[in-house]
């Protein structure tokens, strides 16, 4: 990634794009739990919405999958160079601020269940650059510590606002309770199963077969009693565009129907990320059996 990113700064992208394509040749050769996790959603992807592959030329095949990997591969670039100064943050198109905003003024931060769509560095950059927004983001930084690092380097306040996380304590959520009443974010995956041994899930239609999402992001937002919105983040024709969307103005969870508001909430998302998944079908990156429930506990149970 380092040689990559040097190629970019000396020679600019398309030099950058051909030093590449060795590089993700030996990657779809070499890693084929992510080779088969892209081709099932392309799969899934072209049987749903047959008409919008053929537009987007998108082949559930190796080529597609290639393309799929291309599209990853650019995205990396897009977050070094954002967090290496030479992106053009200024170009960036939001959508759905303004009730955020409103919320910030008030001292009424909330809950961000974002996706793992596009380029979510783009959100931590401008909230640092704005200083209206601001967001702690939950991760499990297993999942990429040498990309991390590598971020580190490039820019070292490229980790002040993420939060490790691999069990909610009464800690933690106190911590989180304190950001939030100062008007601040915490934004936290919708669609990334945690680490951690039979995580709890619910169940939702995405792209016509049921899949496993995570209900951790419902339930933070019901201890906090705050706000909770919607982000997505993708690149069309060229711009980088950030949407915000008010998701729930809070989230009560009944005793008696606990799991029901779960699975519901869950299905609502689901239908939010399928709508922009189809609106930039090649990225969304989520390489791993997205659709295989085994080993995950389902709310209702």
């Amino acid at each position: 990634m380092r040689l990559l990113f040097g190629i970019y700064r000396i020679a600019g992208r398309w030099p950058f794009r051909f030093a590449l394509y060795p590089v993700l040749a030996w990657y779809l050769l070499s890693k084929p739990a992510a080779r088969r996790a892209s081709m099932e959603y392309l799969q899934r992807l072209c049987a749903f919405d047959p008409a919008l592959a053929r537009l987007n030329r998108i082949r559930p095949d190796w080529r597609g999958v290639f393309r799929h990997f291309s599209s990853f591969a650019e995205n990396i670039l897009d977050k070094m160079l954002l967090w290496g100064g030479l992106f053009k943050t200024a170009d960036v198109v939001s959508f759905g601020r303004e009730q955020m905003l409103e919320n910030i003024q008030a001292q009424r931060g909330g809950v961000l269940v974002c996706a793992h769509l596009g380029n979510l560095e783009l959100c931590r950059v401008l909230s640092r650059q704005r200083r209206q927004l601001r967001i702690t983001v939950l991760v499990h930084t297993r999942h990429a510590q040498a990309f991390n690092r590598l971020l580190a380097k490039l820019d070292p306040d490229s980790q002040l606002n993420l939060m490790q996380v691999s069990e909610m304590t009464p800690a933690t959520a106190m911590l989180l309770a304190e950001k939030v009443g100062r008007g601040e974010f915490v934004a936290i995956a919708g669609d990334r199963i945690p680490v951690s041994p039979m995580p709890r899930v619910a169940q939702a239609s995405f792209l016509g077969e049921s899949a496993a999402f995570p209900v951790g992001p419902y339930v933070l937002a019901s201890v906090l009693q705050c706000p909770v919105y919607l982000l997505f983040s993708m690149t069309k024709n060229g711009h980088s565009e950030c949407h915000f969307e008010l998701f729930r103005e809070s989230i009560h969870l009944p005793r008696k129907s606990r799991d029901q508001v779960l699975h519901e909430l869950a299905a609502a998302y689901a239908a939010r990320l399928e709508f922009f998944c189809l609106k930039a079908p090649l990225q969304w990156f989520n390489f791993y059996d997205f659709w295989h429930l085994s080993g995950y506990k389902d709310a209702s149970r």
